[in-house]
């Protein structure tokens, strides 16, 4: 598939573009929605996407389609893209650590606690809020509620964030994370223990059906494969190295939710799951979990290559308190 390319640059008083995608022979995405297909490629999230579609800026050989439409072989795909609309944000003073930033993009540490960006229930006091205070601009590719944001953390997930400054910027990095070229490492605390030493996950994730607010290891989801490595064997647990090679909502959560084994502290996949041990491996687990008080899973490693200078970036963040002094305790008392 040729790349998106714009066809119109707008004037300067910031009018929209135009992009097109043409579909070559043999290039396997028959079978692909419109909407999916259209997210991947231009780095917008689905529902921006799917509000392109509604609006009637997405045509077909000149006809306007639905969101279902199955692209084919010899289609050529338009977008009109309209001007990005200044974000609305309120930047606020929340503390989040800036460990690089230039021009082009920004790596941050966020806390855990901290929602990524504005959604319903969360208008403000967000990472984006925070981004905005310490470093002023963020690109326009992810709409007025989620500029800059090029990957996620979970809500309760401390750890590295890799966000743009700039929009050229995100569109090159986006793409190196569709081509799985940036290294993404968490360390995270599992209940039990595991058959192996290292093993990967290859289970695709979708939306749960009995419950829309959760994600599944399930047949119809999309595909998503994480390797796992254990650093430590403690009494009911095990301190696990991850490394992502997709990167689905709840990934890590999900796939060791989905061999019985949940991360420590989680309250989706596996709340209460120390109960479950008894006697002196239910009190061990029981103190594990107060000690580390919270979900025990942190983003630790992120390496890229800079987009504008080639430059090969590698960043490390060791364990947060109070994760760091509960993994002291479950190592001593193992």
């Amino acid at each position: 598939m040729s790349p998106p390319e714009s066809d119109a640059q707008g004037d300067a008083k910031g009018a929209g573009e135009r992009r097109l995608i043409e579909i070559r022979e043999g290039e396997g995405v028959a079978l692909d929605r419109l909407d999916r297909l259209l997210a991947e490629r231009l780095s917008l999230s689905r529902a921006r996407v799917v509000q392109l579609i509604a609006e009637g800026r997405v045509t077909v050989g000149g006809q306007v389609v639905r969101k279902r439409y199955r692209p084919r072989a010899g289609d050529r795909i338009e977008i009109e893209l309209p001007a990005p609309v200044s974000t609305r944000l309120e930047p606020e003073d929340i503390p989040v650590g800036i460990r690089y930033a230039d021009d082009d993009l920004a790596v941050v540490e966020k806390p855990a606690g901290l929602v990524v960006h504005p959604a319903p229930g969360h208008p403000g006091g967000t990472l984006v809020n925070a981004l905005l205070f310490h470093l002023g601009g963020l690109s326009s590719i992810g709409g007025d509620r989620r500029p800059g944001i090029v990957h996620r953390l979970d809500k309760d997930t401390s750890g590295l964030m890799l966000v743009a400054r700039r929009d050229e910027a995100h569109r090159a990095l986006s793409a190196a994370l569709r081509r799985r070229e940036i290294e993404r490492g968490y360390v995270a605390a599992a209940w039990g223990h595991l058959d192996e030493e290292r093993f990967t996950v290859d289970r695709p994730i979708g939306r749960d059906p009995r419950d829309r607010k959760r994600m599944a290891a399930r047949e119809a989801g999309r595909p998503a494969v994480t390797h796992f490595k254990r650093l430590e064997r403690w009494n009911a647990a095990e301190l696990l190295a991850v490394r992502l090679a997709t990167g689905r909502t709840h990934q890590i959560r999900v796939h060791l939710q989905s061999l019985g084994h949940p991360v420590v502290g989680d309250p989706i996949y596996g709340p209460d799951w120390e109960r479950g041990f008894g006697g002196a491996g239910g009190r061990w687990a029981e103190a594990l979990r107060r000690r580390a008080g919270r979900l025990f899973l942190h983003a630790a490693h992120l390496a890229f290559e800079h987009p504008e200078t080639g430059e090969a970036l590698s960043f490390a963040s060791p364990l947060p308190s109070p994760l760091q002094e509960a993994a002291e305790w479950a190592r001593a008392s193992s």
